[in-house]
C-alpha cells in the first residue's frame, strides 16, 4: 500500500505494448479532429462511425432488447447513441456526456459589406477566446445554408489544399504604439474581427463593385442570393490540421480539442462496447461554451425525451415517474477537459491542485468559479467509485482543479446533469492552450479518457 499519493508521466507507466496502441488510438483521432472541425462535422462523421459500427437508427426499430445498438441525431448538431444493457432501465444507465461546439467565429446575420475597396465578412465570436489569436492566422469557412424552400447547401472554403484561405488583418508594430498601450483584452475589439474575402471589382456592377463580386462568386458556386445568408448557419475555424506535436511525438496540437477530444474518445468508447449490464449511453451535446443553451444544448429536455422512448420501446413504460426512476438511478460522467499546468505560465495554479499533461485522465471533483460558484460538486462517494473503477481496469488519472481559486473558473454540463437527480462527475483530458485556435493534448492522457470511459460503461 502507498501512503502518499503521487503524479507520474502516464508513459512510464505503460508497457511497450500499450504504448503501441496509444499512439495507433491517437492517428485516428487525429485525423478525425482535421476532418471535423464544427459540430455538425462532427455529428455526421460520428453517426457514420456508429453506422459502420452496426448501430441503427432509434426511429427505425419498434422495441429494444440487450446488446441493440442504436443512436439518434439532434438536428444535426448532437447525438445519442446507446447499447442496451441486459438490467431493466430503472436500474440506470451510465452515462458519458461531452460537448461537440468549441469557441470560433459565427457570421452575423448579414455579414457581406464592402470597405474601401475591399469585401468583408462580419463575425460575432463565439464562446470565450482571447481575441488577438484570431488576427493573421489561415482560417476557413465551414457551416450550412438553408434556402427558402428547405434546401441545405453545404459550405467548406479552404481545406482543400486548391482552395483559398481567410484572414483577418492586424495593424502593424510599427503603427501600434495606441494598440499596444491597451491591455491585452481592449487592444482588439469584437467589432474589428472582419474576414477580408476579396479585392476584384465586378464590370457589371454600379456600386459597392468588390461585394458584388463576391456574390456573384457565391451565387456560381452555390446558387444563392445575399438574402440566403440571413438563413445561415456559418462558422470561421482554423485552417490548421492537427498534427503531432515535438521531437517524441507525444502530443497532439490541433483546434476544437475542447472538447471533441473527449467527445471522440466517448465515441470510439460506446462503439467498441459488448453487451453491458447497465445500459451504456454516449450523448454529444451543443451549445456547452454558451451555458448549454437552446434545443441542441444539454439544458433541453432532448436527453430526457429519447430516454422516455428507450423506456417505452424496452420495458413498455411511458409514466413520468419511471423515467424518473431511471434519471435518479444513474450516473454520468461529464466528460470534459481541464487545464494541464503550463510551466509558462506557473502562476494561474496551485501545483498540488493541477493536472500535468500525460499524467492521464483528469477527474474534476468540482468547477464553478472561485467559491464553486456554478459547479456540480460531486459527492466523496461517486469518487471513489471512479477511483476504484480506473484502478481495477488500469487506467492512469489524476485529480485536479481549474486554476487557482481566485484565478477564475469555469463549467461544464455536470450541473445540468446533476439537475436531473444523477451522479455526476467531471472527467476528462487536461489542455495546454485550452481555448486557443490551436490546443494541444497528451496522446497518453487521450488513450486512458478512451479506456476509462470504455471501463465506466461496462462497470
Amino acid at each position: 500500500m502507498e501512503l502518499a499519493y503521487s503524479k507520474k508521466n502516464g508513459f512510464s507507466e505503460l508497457e511497450s505494448s500499450e504504448k503501441e496502441k496509444v499512439f495507433e488510438f491517437c492517428e485516428g483521432y487525429r485525423k478525425f479532429i482535421t476532418k471535423a472541425k464544427t459540430e455538425r462535422e462532427f455529428c455526421e462523421e460520428a453517426y457514420q462511425a456508429l453506422e459502420r459500427a452496426g448501430f441503427v437508427p432509434l426511429e427505425s426499430i419498434g422495441s429494444l432488447k440487450a446488446g441493440d445498438k442504436v443512436y439518434t441525431v439532434n438536428r444535426g448538431k448532437g447525438i445519442f447513441a446507446a447499447v442496451i444493457g441486459k438490467k431493466p432501465l430503472k436500474d440506470g444507465i451510465n452515462l458519458v456526456g461531452a460537448h461537440i461546439d468549441s469557441p470560433r467565429l459565427d457570421l452575423k446575420p448579414n455579414p457581406l459589406y464592402e470597405d474601401n475597396g475591399i469585401a468583408f465578412f462580419k463575425t460575432h465570436y463565439y464562446g470565450g477566446i482571447k481575441k488577438f489569436h484570431w488576427l493573421t492566422i489561415p482560417l476557413t469557412i465551414h457551416g450550412v445554408i438553408v434556402k427558402k424552400d428547405g434546401t441545405q447547401i453545404k459550405v467548406n472554403i479552404g481545406e482543400d489544399e486548391n482552395d483559398p484561405i481567410f484572414c483577418i488583418s492586424d495593424i502593424l508594430p510599427h503603427l501600434g504604439q495606441e494598440q499596444a498601450k491597451k491591455p491585452l483584452g481592449e487592444a482588439i475589439s469584437g467589432e474589428s474581427l472582419n474576414i477580408i474575402l476579396g479585392n476584384i471589382e465586378a464590370d457589371d456592377a454600379e456600386k459597392d463593385k468588390v461585394k458584388y463580386n463576391i456574390l456573384k462568386y457565391l451565387n456560381e458556386k452555390y446558387d444563392i442570393t445575399e438574402a440566403d445568408l440571413l438563413s445561415s448557419e456559418i462558422e470561421v475555424v482554423p485552417a490548421f490540421e492537427a498534427r503531432d506535436l515535438g521531437f517524441d511525438r507525444s502530443m497532439i496540437a490541433g483546434y476544437g480539442q475542447d472538447d471533441r477530444v473527449c467527445a471522440y474518445t466517448a465515441l470510439q468508447a460506446v462503439i467498441d462496447m459488448g453487451v453491458p449490464e447497465k445500459t451504456s449511453v454516449c450523448l454529444l451535446v451543443d451549445k456547452e461554451e454558451i451555458g448549454s443553451m437552446g434545443c441542441t444544448g444539454m439544458q433541453s429536455r432532448y436527453f430526457e425525451n429519447v430516454l422516455a422512448k428507450l423506456c417505452m420501446l424496452k420495458e413498455k413504460e411511458t409514466s413520468d415517474f419511471y423515467l424518473r426512476e431511471v434519471l435518479s438511478n444513474s450516473q454520468c460522467l461529464s466528460a470534459d477537459v481541464g487545464a494541464a499546468f503550463d510551466p509558462n505560465f506557473p502562476e494561474t495554479c496551485e501545483k498540488n491542485n493541477t493536472a500535468y499533461i500525460n499524467n492521464g485522465l483528469l477527474i474534476t471533483k468540482y468547477t464553478g468559479s472561485r467559491g464553486k460558484s456554478g459547479a456540480s460538486d460531486a459527492g466523496a462517494e461517486f469518487v471513489a467509485k471512479i477511483r476504484n473503477i480506473f484502478e481495477e481496469n488500469g487506467v492512469n488519472w489524476q485529480i485536479g482543479e481549474l486554476g487557482k481559486v481566485d484565478g477564475g473558473g469555469g463549467g461544464t454540463i455536470a450541473q445540468f446533469v446533476a439537475n436531473l437527480d444523477m451522479d455526476v462527475i467531471d472527467c476528462g483530458v487536461a489542455l495546454l492552450s485550452m481555448h486557443s485556435p490551436y490546443e494541444i493534448a497528451g496522446k497518453a492522457d487521450i488513450y486512458m479518457a478512451y479506456k476509462g470511459y470504455k471501463a465506466f460503461f461496462e462497470n
